[in-house]
């Protein structure tokens, strides 16, 4: 494969969605090759102002987008033809969202995932969702993940990330479609080990959020993302990872970014349940999806089924079910029998 010409659709329009359209059309500009970028956007009026504006102001404030980024509501059209699919919407919408476009996909397109989720009804980790969706084959799945608040990156501020499929080849053709002065893309093979660190780190966020809006202080989320680690490490090798894989972008890195910034979504998000806030009355605050809140019931339950201990996952799930009071937080996040510290 080579990076001459391609066409690439995006599947979501969000802040994520937009800013890797950014991130591949600058990668282009600074290849000095050419490339096509096609966006589906559910609604009318983000479609309108990127192909109006060349701008994405709902999720990306006044940011310009490159002039070979187009934006489309036919999920279809802006697959049909692409050599590199993309897709970048919630995570309890991929199912639906690839089934709509499958027969468009062709035969050898390699599908990216940007998706930080578990399938809540399921269970299912991304790539098994493409996989049984697309019956498609591991050299033609990747899945992009590490520390990327879309904003930053947007903005063309200096970041690392990982690529990640099975098979090499894929990797480095991804890679080099995504590699210019502010992107960073390493390589790695460890599919468990990058998607479980993006879904877990999300639930380890919303704790923090808790402690912010308990108005607790920065040796409690220390200790809440030191141990969050633990859980996120003990929960992927028993899934197959390599523990490796945790300590670098696709853990550590992506955990320390999302528990550490106001731009966070799922940081956000637990802060107004740290504030006494409902589910409903959470969900209904956010603009975008806060991940978290979906999975960590089907991360608490993938959990179980391996015998894995999660406490803080266990106490961030009571929280979003409404089944403790917000009171009881400290002593759940914390609440385990004294012992050695352990890295697993």
């Amino acid at each position: 494969m080579t990076t001459d010409q391609v066409t690439v659709a995006i599947l979501g329009a969000g802040s994520w969605g937009t800013t890797f359209a950014k991130v591949l059309a600058d990668a282009a500009a600074f290849r000095e090759e050419d490339i096509t970028i096609r966006l589906w956007a559910r609604r009318d009026e983000v479609v309108d102002d990127i192909n109006t504006n060349h701008t994405n102001s709902e999720y990306l404030d006044d940011i310009v987008l490159p002039d070979c980024i187009t934006a489309s509501n036919d999920a279809a059209k802006v697959v049909r033809g692409a050599e590199l699919v993309v897709v970048a919407v919630p995570a309890q919408q991929a199912r639906t969202t690839l089934h709509q476009v499958a027969d468009a996909i062709g035969e050898r397109a390699i599908l990216v995932s940007l998706i930080k989720g578990l399938e809540q009804s399921t269970q299912a980790t991304m790539s098994k969702v493409f996989a049984q969706e697309l019956n498609l084959p591991s050299e033609q799945f990747v899945v992009v993940s590490g520390p990327n608040l879309a904003k930053e990156i947007a903005r063309q501020e200096p970041t690392a990330t990982v690529v990640a499929c099975e098979h090499e080849n894929t990797a480095e053709w991804v890679a080099a479609m995504t590699a210019s002065e502010y992107f960073r893309p390493y390589r790695n093979t460890d599919i468990p080990g990058v998607e479980l660190g993006g879904v877990v780190k999300n639930i380890i966020a919303l704790a923090v959020g808790l402690t912010d809006g308990r108005g607790f202080g920065d040796n409690s989320k220390a200790s809440i993302i030191t141990r969050g680690l633990t859980e996120t490490t003990r929960l992927a090798t028993a899934l197959g990872a390599n523990p490796d894989t945790l300590a670098g972008l696709a853990g550590l890195g992506d955990l320390v970014a999302t528990c550490a910034s106001p731009l966070s979504r799922n940081r956000t998000a637990g802060k107004l349940y740290g504030q006494g806030h409902t589910t409903e009355e959470v969900i209904s605050q956010m603009r975008q999806t806060a991940e978290g809140v979906k999975s960590v019931p089907a991360v608490v339950t993938l959990a179980h089924s391996v015998n894995v201990e999660m406490p803080i996952a266990e106490a961030v799930n009571a929280i979003v079910a409404g089944t403790i009071e917000i009171h009881d937080i400290a002593s759940l996040l914390l609440g385990r029998d004294l012992k050695p510290e352990a890295r697993l």
